[in-house]
């Protein structure tokens, strides 16, 4: 697994996630739940953004595909 990039903007109340490269984004599509999601050019999701978070994220527990747990 990449390495999994989290970044808190406070002012602009986002919680991003990547899971792959960010200049390998070429489309996002935000849902009727605030959450947009980024994909490369295969269609693959390589990272999620969280808009109006306005929580603290101390602690941050991921699933990968194959049940392993990775937290940072």
């Amino acid at each position: 697994m990449d390495a999994v990039k989290v970044i808190h903007d406070r002012e602009g109340q986002t919680l991003t996630v990547w899971f792959g490269k960010p200049s390998s984004e070429v489309s996002s599509a935000d849902n009727e739940h605030g959450i947009v999601v980024m994909k490369d050019q295969t269609g693959a999701v390589i990272g999620i953004e969280v808009l109006g978070y306005t929580g603290h994220p101390t602690s941050i527990a991921l699933e990968a595909l194959g049940g392993q747990t990775v937290s940072q």
